[in-house]
């Protein structure tokens, strides 16, 4: 099957897409590092860097499409639809352009007519309305009306943690394929554990390094490692009576008790978010070990290597060894888990 890829990112997506049989010819994506870093995993696609609401970025990638498109992938940005951590309301969200690029995404469907497409987003991607004929409608009511004649259109919010991957991510997803072919739904998978998926990995301190690659741990300033050192896993230091987060003057921060908080070895990790690299953002801090003197191990938020195996990526994830940190990171925060991805698409009947 000859694929399509917009909106790439990284490529995470696609990581298990050649295993399904679905060589992905023809990939765009808008920011320079991110192409980059695709292209060196996947270096017989062609890669069309540039923003893809300019018309000649566009024709280019359509172009470069095969004749027959089986399949398209499309993951537009969501940061403009996210409401973590904010409340955004209908007429904001309007307001932000990055909630209209999934009309190109029409266009695209429009000119090759894939036999499947697969649209994934955050879940509030789908109570979204966008202007339409002159009112507002949501995208599925407008891929109805746009090609419902042709294509059936399916959709709804998966949980990642139901599909074999060891992290709770709800998605959107929506799937249409052409009425004359067929397209299952995945079965629901055994949830996977922190435990299981990383809880075999050396125990490290902020700071320091091991021998495997991708684990190595952030440096993190004094007064955050000793309030880690003082709390439980599956805690927040935001709790603690004498060891909790203070300021540099020593006064205590104010924050809500999702931050400086251990995530549990008994559970899927709980969402990755963009700043996964904080102990002060959402739920980052390893679960680490009770110590025999009180306190607990591995006070640091988590490697890359156990962000990696947490979104279902294989531990040799094929990217360049002098990848910057922050980047698999930001990449790896905005992913949709491949395992996911996998799960769905091999549902596929053709």
């Amino acid at each position: 099957m000859k694929g399509v890829s917009l909106f790439s990112s990284a490529g995470i997506a696609e990581q298990y897409l050649k295993d399904l049989g679905i060589d992905i010819v023809v990939a765009n994506e808008l920011l320079s590092e991110r192409a980059r870093l695709y292209q060196c995993q996947y270096p017989d696609t062609r890669m069309v860097c540039g923003d893809i609401t300019k018309e000649e970025v566009y024709a280019e990638v359509v172009r470069l499409s095969p004749e027959h498109v089986d399949f398209l992938l499309a993951s537009p940005p969501c940061q403009g639809m996210s409401v973590a951590g904010k409340n955004r309301n209908q007429a904001q969200m309007l307001t932000d352009q990055r909630n209209f690029l999934v009309f190109r995404i029409f266009d695209f469907i429009q000119a090759k007519q894939p036999d499947f497409v697969l649209i994934e987003n955050v879940s509030n991607f789908l109570k979204i309305r966008l202007p339409y004929n002159g009112s507002y409608a949501k995208v599925t009511d407008i891929l109805h009306d746009k090609f419902g004649a042709v294509y059936n259109v399916e959709h709804g919010v998966y949980d990642a943690s139901d599909y074999g991957v060891p992290q709770r991510r709800a998605r959107a997803i929506i799937r249409m394929y052409m009425r004359t072919l067929s397209w299952g739904e995945p079965e629901k998978q055994p949830k996977i554990t922190v435990e299981e998926a990383i809880g075999g990995l050396p125990s490290i301190e902020a700071g320091e390094s091991s021998s495997l690659k991708w684990h190595f741990a952030r440096r993190h300033n004094k007064r955050q490692v000793e309030c880690m050192m003082h709390t439980a896993t599956g805690k927040s230091a935001m709790d603690n009576e004498i060891f909790y987060p203070r300021k540099e003057n020593g006064e205590r921060v104010k924050a809500y008790n999702t931050t400086y908080r251990r995530i549990r070895w008994d559970e899927p990790a709980p969402t990755i978010t963009m700043r996964n690299d904080a102990i002060s953002s959402q739920l980052n801090v390893h679960p680490g070990r009770l110590r025999p003197d009180g306190t607990y191990s591995d006070a640091r938020v988590l490697t890359p290597l156990e962000l990696m195996l947490l979104s279902s990526l294989p531990a040799n994830w094929s990217i360049p060894d002098d990848t910057p940190e922050i980047l698999i990171r930001k990449c790896i925060g905005e992913c949709i888990p491949p395992m996911l991805i996998k799960r769905i698409v091999e549902q596929i009947n053709r």
